[in-house]
């Protein structure tokens, strides 16, 4: 039986995108000595997914295929923790696939990797 392991995302810079990850998600490195090219982040309390980090040069893409959904509560809630991430250094996509109503708002990372926090306070 297969289950998942860690999702892993593109990095040009590793010390600016494991410090970005850490402070969003409150993870810490799995390894005490994490490899230059390739790091191992996971949750401080142990439980949950965990997220990799792998040195690349190329850029990420405009419209990936695959990204992350970080859930927020109300949408009080996510106005906050998007706040919080462009404090961290993460700055808001001009998506322009947004339906009305969207209940996500869509982030890239310092590395430029998408992802999207969701507002799941909604019935």
């Amino acid at each position: 039986m297969l289950r998942l392991g860690t999702v892993v995302l593109g990095a040009g810079n590793m010390a600016r995108a494991a410090a970005f990850w850490q402070d969003a998600l409150g993870y810490v490195p799995r390894d005490a000595d994490p490899e230059p090219d390739f790091v191992v982040l996971v949750p401080a309390g142990g439980a949950g997914p965990g997220l990799s980090l792998q040195l690349t040069d190329g850029p990420a893409p405009e419209e990936p295929r695959v990204h992350l959904d970080l859930y927020a509560g109300d949408a009080a809630d996510q106005a906050a923790e998007v706040d919080r991430l462009v404090a961290l250094g993460a700055s808001r996509v001009d998506w322009p696939h947004y339906p009305p109503d969207a209940d996500f708002v869509v982030l890239a990372d310092p590395e430029g990797n998408r992802f999207c926090v969701i507002e799941t306070g909604r019935g």
